[in-house]
């Protein structure tokens, strides 16, 4: 991402936290960018393509953030806590942009945004319930989808909080009490047997990514490929190519798949069904 498409991405950021994303014109982003409105078309195709950059453009700093919070951090316990702290933080420094976002419902608004963000939602799922077995140790990985459930839904409804509160927080306060919380569901979870065990997590995942009315891995695939192609990277069309050579085979082997799977991880709107697919051959 170049210079002047950074200065294009932080206008029409501050544009749309004050003004809204649909009452915001293109010819506006221009003017306050200082270039003309065919200008604009260089750098983005449409607003829709603005805000999917804007949308990567959060995610990476929300990734660096992570990095840089806990490259020193060995206790997974406290690097959660500092990620959190990390994410809490961000959303409060671009929280009139992000509750623009919530108010007029912008997202998603097409496919490739809609993909990214389900993408992100499942690696979301997956740092968490990685982190609460760390935490807790290997015996409570059969309760870890519920867990990580119960602490998401706890993050997002203070997360509300910290948005659309005039009072001022600490970051750090608010995740120690929500993991305290987490603390005590632990201390009893083994009373009861697990509700989303790794079957019924399997199952939802298919349901929510894919259409019922095609073969679930079939449906995957083809999708994958229409993504490769709007993409156009020769690179990805190869690798998907050898991918599918290795999938139509009678034993397709999942090392192999695993590592053409790898060559997308630079592909946000690929996660979803490289995780999807990751899933799927792992239990093969």
């Amino acid at each position: 991402m170049n210079d002047k498409d950074m200065q294009i991405i932080e206008v029409s950021m501050r544009l749309f936290a004050s003004k809204g994303f649909s009452t915001t014109s293109i010819q506006e982003i221009a003017t306050e960018s200082g270039i003309s409105k065919g200008a604009f078309y260089l750098h983005f195709k449409s607003k829709d393509d603005l805000l999917l950059a804007i949308l990567k453009y959060h995610f990476e700093m929300i990734e660096k953030a992570f990095s840089e919070q806990t490259i020193n951090i060995q206790s997974p316990r406290e690097r959660l806590i500092c990620q959190q702290i990390a994410l809490f933080s961000h959303f409060i420094m671009h929280k009139d942009f992000l509750i623009m976002l919530t108010k007029e419902q912008a997202i998603p608004r097409n496919e490739t945004i809609k993909q990214l963000l389900l993408g992100k939602q499942m690696e979301s799922h997956q740092h968490y319930r990685q982190s609460i077995i760390e935490i807790y140790g290997p015996d409570i990985e059969p309760y870890s989808w519920d867990l990580t459930i119960i602490l998401e839904g706890m993050i997002k409804s203070y997360m509300g909080v910290l948005l659309f509160s005039s009072s001022d927080f600490n970051v750090r306060q608010v995740t120690e009490f929500i993991l305290k919380r987490v603390d005590s569901i632990v201390k009893d979870i083994y009373e009861d047997s697990p509700f989303l065990t790794n079957k019924k997590v399997e199952e939802i995942i298919r349901n929510f990514f894919v259409s019922p009315d095609q073969p679930s891995i079939t449906n995957v695939l083809k999708n994958l490929e229409e993504e490769i192609e709007k993409i156009g990277e020769e690179e990805l069309l190869v690798t998907f190519q050898v991918l599918m050579e290795e999938i139509e085979k009678e034993k397709p082997r999942a090392p192999v798949i695993q590592g053409m799977l790898s060559n997308f991880n630079n592909f946000p709107t690929l996660d979803h069904y490289k995780n999807l697919l990751l899933e799927y051959y792992s239990r093969k």
